[in-house]
């Protein structure tokens, strides 16, 4: 069975050819629809296919994203974006995936991982049967509602961004559709509420998110909308309501590492170390469920409670276990410059030098 991949891209140079080059030989045709590029996008396009559209812009991903559905001829379809890359593993992974299509599966999921350093994890709608004719949803934030007979695989698109997204694109769309007298359904109010979040627009911000927490919104996105929402009520100078609205999370699900961590730094700042201790050890009892389909900050997992336990059990002068911890820091990651530079203080403070 043939697989097509379909791009929605503008203005890419910088991304588009090190995106098309990690996954040359993989699909059966490469569909590029730009959607108004004024640099070299087009022909950088140009090298790995003969099939690239104009697609006039309309405040719309969806709609840019079904024009290139389209235009696939493939038994499936996935998508990327420009600034997406698929590493040598995921690379082989999905070409053994695709020699076992047999037609049964409608939609495949794909874990997506983000972040600076890749921290960040959570599945993605990726690859769909064609014949299904799949149509992408909202504006801002599209999504492909699962449907049919849905397959998850631990093959990885790895999300590259080399520049800091500082543009009102998505925000301004959002205000168009408020303006326009378009009713925000609850994930149109969390992804508005998230830019204006990004954006620095906290007192708005913290609105919406209530608004949303107040709505029928998906659980994972509530658990979201909680961690932003006290990051808002920190930024306003209400600490109070910051801390209480950690826990409300757990009206939505069992404890997160991501929120135990996020009540962990408030008692950590306010030099409550006990409290601290407490509620990073609770991180480190945590696993984390990606099938679920948020997102997974994995470091909230392993790494930042163990480094922030060594500086909490230091602060309260039990130098041995701060050393423990900081060993655990290590063992999730090897190259830790500050977990490398604590060895040598640590071995220094047990000695007496």
């Amino acid at each position: 069975m043939t697989l097509s991949l379909c791009m929605i891209v503008k203005n890419e140079e910088e991304t588009l050819e090190r995106c098309l080059s990690s996954v040359n030989g993989v699909f059966d045709e490469i569909i590029i629809v730009d959607t108004g590029s004024s640099d070299s996008t087009k022909e950088i396009a140009g090298k790995f296919t003969d099939k690239v559209f104009d697609f006039e812009w309309v405040d719309d991903f969806s709609k840019a994203r079904n024009f290139s559905f389209s235009k696939a001829t493939g038994d499936y379809i996935m998508w990327l974006d420009a600034d997406d890359v698929l590493l040598k593993r995921d690379r082989e992974e999905l070409i053994k995936l695709k020699q076992a299509f047999n037609g049964s599966v409608d939609m495949y999921f794909l874990k997506y991982r983000m972040g600076e350093k890749g921290e960040s994890v959570y599945y993605r709608e990726r690859i769909f049967k064609r014949i299904k004719n799949h149509k992408w949803v909202s504006p801002v934030h599209e999504v492909i509602v699962p449907c049919g007979k849905c397959v998850y695989t631990d093959i990885e698109v790895t999300h590259k961004k080399i520049r800091i997204e500082s543009s009102k694109r998505n925000l301004n769309i959002f205000k168009k559709m408020i303006k326009e007298g378009k009713k925000l359904d609850p994930r149109q109010r969390f992804y508005y509420a998230r830019e204006l979040f990004y954006h620095k627009y906290y007192k708005e911000a913290s609105k919406e998110f209530e608004k949303f927490l107040e709505s029928d919104g998906w659980v994972e996105n509530k658990i979201e909308a909680v961690r932003n929402l006290s990051v808002c009520y920190r930024f306003l100078k209400q600490e109070e309501k910051a801390l209480k609205t950690l826990f409300t999370a757990f009206y939505y699900d069992l404890p997160r590492a991501e929120i135990c961590v996020d009540i962990a730094g408030i008692f950590f700042e306010k030099k409550n170390y006990d409290a601290a201790i407490y509620w990073y050890r609770e991180a480190l009892l945590k696993t984390p469920d990606v099938k679920k389909g948020g997102f997974c900050n994995m470091d909230c997992y392993g790494y930042i409670p163990s480094i922030q336990l060594c500086v909490c059990y230091y602060n309260i002068g039990d130098i041995k276990t701060a050393e423990k911890y900081n060993d655990l820091a290590l063992k999730f990651k090897p190259d830790d410059k500050s977990a490398l530079e604590n060895i040598v203080f640590f071995k220094n403070a047990l000695s007496g030098k």
